[in-house]
């Protein structure tokens, strides 16, 4: 494993951390404390292609692409043109999930 190393000071920046869909906020919650292993940002902004809702912490994104209100049974899945060779967000039923 390789470590990271930033040639810049954070402290001097703004950073927006960017996901492809907002969920129970978790993993936003991870990337910002890896972050601030480098340092505290002037400011950190969050930018979610979609929000579905279901938060488990007080994060809100403040640029959304699109809110989409799911069940939690239901899992988002989002695909970019560049990887996957088309832009579309689908919405699925997880099999055994409870609603």
């Amino acid at each position: 494993m390789h470590s990271t190393e930033l040639p810049f000071a954070l402290e001097q920046h703004d950073v927006v951390v960017v996901d492809d869909v907002l969920y129970t906020g978790r993993t936003v919650r991870a990337a910002i404390e890896a972050l601030f292993d480098y340092g505290r940002p002037a400011r950190v902004q969050l930018a979610v292609l979609v929000d579905r809702g279901h938060r488990e912490l007080p994060i809100r994104p403040d640029f959304v692409g699109k809110n989409l209100p799911t069940a939690r049974s239901e899992r988002v899945d989002v695909r970019l043109e560049e990887i996957d060779g088309v832009d579309e967000v689908s919405i699925t039923a997880v099999q055994g999930a409870v609603a």
